[in-house]
């Protein structure tokens, strides 16, 4: 994978930073289908996600109404 390609992922607890929302709020979303996420093996006692930095601009820009 050359650097180009490479996509930037971020945990829950990041995304629910930059949303300013609890990261049960994130798994929720996720678990809906409201937010595309990569599910990694399960290890411990959550399952664990990575989202797309890609995804997450996504959500931001259509969620900004336009005039």
């Amino acid at each position: 994978m050359t650097e180009e390609t490479r996509e930037e992922l971020l945990t829950v607890r990041e995304v629910a930073k930059r949303l300013r929302v609890d990261d049960t709020t994130v798994r929720r979303w996720i678990k809906s289908g409201a937010l595309e996420a990569i599910t990694l093996p399960h290890r411990g006692k959550r399952q664990a996600y990575r989202i797309k930095k890609t995804t997450l601009d996504k959500l931001l820009t259509s969620s900004v109404p336009t005039s």
